[in-house]
């Protein structure tokens, strides 16, 4: 008998007995192509020799130090890499142990630099619906996925929310993507006043949705316009790239894609590849200097902050994206496998929408594709497909819920970095014969 607390009590998964490169084994010898890199997390793959060593020469220096005693080689050096390959003017990095944990730093600094600043009243946090910032108690609050928030919502502090960049439903007839994005955008302006400027603190957004609507991109001129607005009035600008982070939509930072610099980002999955857990917010010499030169001390900490392996590990991992040019494979690698999607899906009678930016492609499920009705919740179609997807040996990451929470279904794919021409076919062979044997 296990004494694993599972993830759900009721199905068990299976053993996983080594990784190669892009594939998991499980103990019977079965493999298992990594189509989501588990979620959205192992870019190269799963036996990276470079990471690998990397990990056991920094456990035969020192496999640990806390940072209320130490700095360490590993930490130093994987900030100064972050902050000289960031776009714009990102110059600091603090390194925790995973992306709600960079999301939780983020919030608590936007607070503490506004109070430093003299700007106490500065409190409030405006995202986006059907966003998703995390699991811990204030990146859950952030976040606006109604079916995570709903059994925790006594315990969650207060925030506002409005609507989603998410074109394919919500563009009006006759309206251009760039005056639908640009009407979306003016929904945190009208926020801001009804809360009154003096008293906002940040808008936080994922810059291309990850898992709760599955790879959404923003419109042309979106972000452009709110970053326009958070100038305007004073308002932090948190862009929160856990999940699309590090290479992952054909950029290192999927921000620089939109032409802005956010004020606060946060960054994880990716940046570890699974190799080790490690997370990390990175904020501007403005931020850290007012704090700096202020109280001098940032009142939040981790006791895994700077873990100097996991800081190797990702150092190696983003030499292998940057220097080794493994990320330059992502944006080719992705059109080839959209276009394959799109030649199978493309007039499929259930797929809605095909989107996403390079190896991170959101594949939507409808019932009617004039009229883009969703399947009825009950069928838990994105679960049916899950699980025939990983029995025909694709693990991928379909979630219910789409929409508002409730109602939608989506499949988002987010293959390892490393993957070669010959496994597209392996991809969507599988995903036609798992959405064909789930539709009712």
């Amino acid at each position: 008998m296990s004494h694993v607390f599972p993830r759900h009590s009721r199905k068990i998964p299976p053993k996983v007995a080594r990784g190669e490169g892009p594939f998991l084994y499980d103990q019977s010898g079965k493999a298992y192509f990594d189509g989501s890199g588990g979620a959205a997390v192992s870019c190269l793959g799963h036996s990276d020799p470079t990471v690998i060593k990397a990990i056991k020469d920094q456990i035969d220096t020192v496999a640990f130090a806390h940072t209320g005693f130490f700095t360490s080689e590993p930490a130093e050096a994987l900030a100064d890499a972050l902050v000289e390959t960031a776009p714009g003017n990102l110059d600091r990095a603090y390194l925790v142990s995973g992306g709600s944990e960079a999301m939780e730093s983020a919030l608590k600094l936007a607070r503490q630099y506004a109070m430093e600043k003299g700007e106490t009243g500065r409190r409030h946090i405006i995202a986006r619906r059907q966003s998703y910032h995390g699991n811990t108690l204030g990146a859950l609050a952030t976040g606006g996925n109604m079916w995570r928030r709903e059994p925790f919502a006594p315990m969650l502090m207060d925030t506002h929310h409005i609507s989603p960049c998410y074109a394919y439903r919500g563009q009006q007839d006759g309206e251009s993507e760039f005056d639908y994005g640009q009407r979306v955008a003016n929904e945190l302006e009208t926020k801001i006043a009804e809360l009154g400027p003096e008293n906002v603190l940040a808008f936080v957004a994922e810059p291309v949705v990850g898992a709760t609507s599955g790879a959404v991109p923003p419109v042309e001129g979106y972000f452009k316009r709110i970053r326009e607005i958070c100038d305007t009035h004073g308002v932090l600008l948190i862009l929160d790239e856990v999940m699309c982070g590090m290479g992952r939509t054909g950029s290192l930072f999927a921000y620089e894609q939109d032409g802005i610099t956010p004020d606060i980002c946060a960054i994880a999955k990716g940046l570890g590849a699974g190799y080790q857990p490690i997370g990390a917010m990175l904020c501007t010499a403005e931020i850290y200097d007012t704090i700096r030169d202020g109280s001098g001390f940032f009142q939040h900490g981790h006791t895994y902050n700077g873990h100097p392996t996991a800081a190797a590990a990702s150092l190696a991992v983003l030499n292998r994206l940057t220097k080794d040019g493994v990320a330059k494979n992502v944006k080719p690698m992705g059109d080839k496998l959209k276009a394959a999607l799109t030649d199978r899906f493309g007039q499929h009678a259930h797929i809605g929408d095909i989107r996403g930016r390079g190896l991170f492609i959101g594949v939507e499920l409808v019932q009617d594709r004039e009229t883009k009705a969703p399947f009825d919740p009950a069928l838990q179609l994105h679960a049916k497909i899950k699980a025939a997807a990983f029995d025909g040996g694709l693990i991928c990451y379909p979630m219910g819920g789409t929409i508002d929470g409730k109602n939608g279904n989506h499949i988002l794919l987010a293959p390892p970095f490393i993957m070669e021409d010959s496994h597209i076919p392996l991809i969507v062979d599988a995903l036609d014969q798992a959405i064909a044997v789930s539709l009712p």
